[in-house]
């Protein structure tokens, strides 16, 4: 596999590691991703809400968990308290709904410090990539695999790839700011 490749592959990771951490950002819409980390003891195990109930939005301010199994319902209710997200679970009868509070500005702006710290998290996992994939193809032309010009050509693939990358965050992140912001 050629660095280039590598390069790609790597970067692309970190993009959907990014853009899994966009999901768990609050907006002012209920969206059931915000409990895909939460878990659950159950059986005995330790298990994810999405592996133990269907979790839909019936509103735009409400989150319904509904058990496969009935007897898990207050386990779930429990779980959800546990993660620290401030969402406070009802138990109603076989389902779990959760109302999702409105945010005020200073939340909102919490929530959005939050997301350019992870934006800028995940660029430096980018740099990183960039910096020791620029290592290897430096490590490469001394010891005389490649040539001078190969050397040049895929670094500046590779800043181009960074580049690529840096901007599809900023993007993604753009979309997801304005999304938290909007009342």
């Amino acid at each position: 596999m050629s660095v280039v490749n590598q390069t790609k592959t790597k970067m692309q990771a970190a993009l959907d590691h990014f853009k899994q951490e966009l999901k768990n950002l609050r907006t002012n819409r209920a969206n059931p991703a915000i409990l895909d980390n939460v878990t659950v003891e159950v059986y005995g195990a330790q298990m994810r809400i999405k592996e133990l109930a269907n979790v839909t939005t019936p509103e735009a301010r409400q989150i319904l968990i509904t058990p496969f199994d009935p007897q898990t319902t207050n386990a779930i209710a429990k779980g959800i308290e546990k993660a620290n997200l401030n969402l406070q679970p009802i138990v109603d009868g076989h389902n779990v709904r959760i109302t999702i509070p409105p945010m005020d500005e200073a939340m909102r702006k919490e929530i959005v410090k939050q997301g350019k710290k992870k934006v800028e998290d995940s660029k430096i996992v980018i740099r990183d990539i960039r910096r020791k994939n620029n290592d290897l193809i430096r490590k490469q032309k001394t010891d005389g695999e490649v040539t001078e010009d190969v050397m040049k050509k895929t670094e500046k693939e590779i800043q181009d790839l960074t580049d690529q990358y840096c901007k599809e965050i900023d993007t993604l992140f753009a979309a997801k700011e304005k999304e938290i912001l909007t009342v």
